[in-house]
């Protein structure tokens, strides 16, 4: 059964998009090698709620939970992650 795995990203002006573009970069490919397909990516957003208001979108279909799960603790995520984490808000959720 598809998983998917939507974010909202926020990014930090002061610290700008250099490490998140690279992050950006490397990460695609590590997504796609566990079977996930990018469905939405993007910084055009029409926010509801002024609360939230992402200054970017993700919305990757997985093939099942396991093959998310496995993404995102793969040894070469763990590599990359801390680009993320210390570049923007991230906020995730997964869909089942």
């Amino acid at each position: 059964m598809s998983c998917y795995f939507i974010v909202d990203t926020y990014i930090d002006q002061e610290k700008g998009r250099g490490m998140y573009d690279d992050y950006i970069g490397k990460v695609k490919p590590i997504v796609e090698g566990f079977g996930g397909v990018y469905l939405v990516r993007t910084e055009n957003i029409t926010s509801l709620h002024p609360k939230r208001t992402p200054q970017r979108v993700i919305i990757i279909r997985f093939p099942s939970r396991q093959a998310l799960d496995a993404c995102f603790s793969s040894e070469a995520y763990r590599k990359i992650m801390h680009e993320r984490i210390n570049s923007v808000d991230a906020r995730a959720l997964i869909v089942e």
